[in-house]
């Protein structure tokens, strides 16, 4: 990675820790929020590989237009057309209800870009894996059970993206007694 590539993957690091600065995640520990963003980002370049710099930067602010103040034309501005694509492709319509987004995230898994894939992809294995080591507030078992079956749904449409995260992601999915995901 150049110089300049590292300072732009540092600007969107900056640019998600100071939108999601007053955010935490739903652990009883109350996780700073960026740590997901951060650890999306981290599995995509050192478990899956990834070098590519619109990926990375999207990672690190794929929950900023859905979780906070902004706005895929602020996305591009700062970022890119490449990133916005990227972060607009994984953002949730928040105006929509709970039901119809998970949906919604189900049908378009398949049509994705391969960046948005890798993201959906290293989203949905940090959320799971999180899953397993705690249980948000709030959350019963079954509610955690549920989300691992929504989640397998989603990665069959991502399959044939990247075999090591699609490995890892079946291996909890196959813990939770789901079965084999399709092609």
């Amino acid at each position: 990675m150049s110089p300049s590539d590292a300072a732009r993957l540092l600007d969107a690091a900056d640019f998600a820790a100071r939108k999601h600065q007053a955010q935490r995640r739903k652990d009883p520990e109350g996780t700073p929020y960026i740590n997901h963003p951060i650890g999306v980002a981290w599995i995509l370049a050192q478990e899956a590989g990834v070098t590519d710099l619109v990926v990375l930067q999207a990672a690190l602010l794929h929950d900023t237009v859905e979780d906070t103040d902004t706005s895929l034309a602020e996305i591009e501005a700062r970022f890119g057309t490449e990133v916005r694509r990227v972060v607009e492709e994984v953002t949730d319509d928040k105006a929509l209800p709970k039901a119809q987004r998970k949906r919604l995230q189900v049908e378009r898994a398949a049509h994705k870009s391969p960046p948005a894939r890798l993201v959906a992809l290293a989203d949905k294995l940090h959320n799971l894996r999180d899953l397993d080591r705690c249980t948000p507030q709030g959350w019963s078992a079954e509610r955690v059970q549920e989300y691992f079956h929504w989640a397998s749904e989603v990665v069959t449409g991502l399959r044939g993206t990247n075999a090591v995260l699609e490995e890892k992601l079946q291996q909890l999915f196959e813990a939770r007694g789901l079965p084999p995901a399709g092609p």
